[in-house]
């Protein structure tokens, strides 16, 4: 299965929007800086029709070292999220 690195999306960006490679790389970075700083700040971000970005609360839990298997608590943590919107869902079918 292939996958798109961040490399091919910004190609991507330049041969649709008709932009520099150098235009196309700000463009993305902005898009995805922006989403991180939006989700550091506790915010989400929901873009209609793709999906939603969003933190997550994980609560405190029982683990296992996988090392020695002693019994251990993994503490509560934040974490990102995204849920995809409808037609996102439909799109990948």
């Amino acid at each position: 299965m292939n996958s798109m690195t961040k490399k091919d999306l910004i190609e991507l960006v330049a041969k649709k929007s008709n932009l520099t490679n150098k235009a196309a790389r700000d463009s993305v970075s902005a898009f995805l800086n922006g989403i991180r700083d939006s989700l550091k700040r506790g915010e989400k971000v929901v873009i209609t029709g793709f999906g939603t970005f969003s933190v997550r609360k994980r609560a405190t839990r029982p683990g296992r070292n996988p090392k020695t298997g002693e019994k251990i608590t993994i503490e509560a943590r934040k974490a990102p999220g995204f849920t995809p919107g409808k037609t996102l869902k439909k799109a990948v079918r």
